[in-house]
């Protein structure tokens, strides 16, 4: 009975897998057991526990920082409108700021479910920067990363555990999210997305490069705890200036000026 449940469980993984991978979205995003409902359900769910978590996640107020968050989603509005998202219409792409100026971070769990530090809005400069970072982010739910990332790291039981409700199981992936660290090919996959999400845009497509300068520029021998996870700030640079030149993109707005505003009604 053991050998056949085994079996079945094999059979129905390489069924999930092959469904993914007949779906005309996933073309070039690697095998993925999960598939795309799963990563929403799963998102979904990593979000409610990251929202309930006042102390870990003290996010900001929606109500009381209406025009921050009425900002921040222009600037998604606009990267999901370029017609380059692949799973524009599938995710929800849901936005949240957490209250940490000294996190200098993003991430964004499977499903499109993004946070962003205040640590990091207040270390950008422009607008375009910002929208790179975003791109980024949305770059890497929708290549699908968290999952094929998370699948290694944590094996495909304990993700389907926590599809399936299993608040241990959750708790594994919701710290799991929060300090993954992806491969290098799955941050040059997000960068490239960065660019791509970007190029249609008015906005200069090598805008992220401007986040990875600033964190050049810092050197020194206790660099960011970002770079842990985003390496070679330096090859970073260079990649996104050549895509940008590669794909022919011409935007060149940054809207310093809309951002530093933006940034002013953040709490000090």
């Amino acid at each position: 009975m053991k050998k056949l449940n085994i079996s079945l469980a094999v059979a129905c993984a390489f069924l999930i897998a092959a469904c993914g991978i007949m779906n005309e979205k996933n073309k070039g995003k690697g095998m993925n057991l999960f598939t795309v409902e799963q990563d929403k359900t799963l998102g979904a769910q990593v979000a409610a526990e990251i929202d309930a978590d006042t102390v870990q996640f003290p996010l900001l107020d929606s109500t009381e920082y209406a025009d921050v968050y009425k900002y921040v989603y222009k600037v998604r509005d606009k990267i999901l409108n370029s017609g380059q998202v692949d799973f524009k219409d599938d995710f929800d792409w849901r936005l949240r700021i957490i209250h940490d100026d000294s996190t200098m971070n993003a991430f964004c769990t499977p499903g499109g479910y993004i946070y962003i530090y205040t640590g990091i809005l207040k270390f950008l400069e422009s607008e375009g920067e910002f929208a790179g970072v975003l791109g980024h982010e949305i770059g890497h739910a929708d290549m699908r990363h968290s999952t094929r990332q998370m699948s290694k790291m944590l094996g495909v039981q304990v993700l389907l555990s926590a599809v399936l409700g299993d608040q241990s199981a959750l708790g594994q992936v919701t710290g799991a999210l929060i300090g993954l660290k992806f491969s290098r090919k799955h941050e040059t996959e997000a960068d490239e997305r960065s660019v791509k999400y970007l190029c249609p845009t008015d906005y200069n497509a090598a805008g992220g490069a401007g986040f990875f300068q600033k964190i050049s520029d810092l050197g020194g021998d206790n660099p960011p705890e970002f770079l842990s996870t985003h390496p070679n700030p330096e090859d970073r640079i260079e990649n996104f200036q050549t895509l940008t030149i590669t794909n022919g993109c011409v935007g060149d707005k940054d809207y310093k000026t809309e951002f530093a505003a933006m940034v002013a009604k953040l709490p000090k």
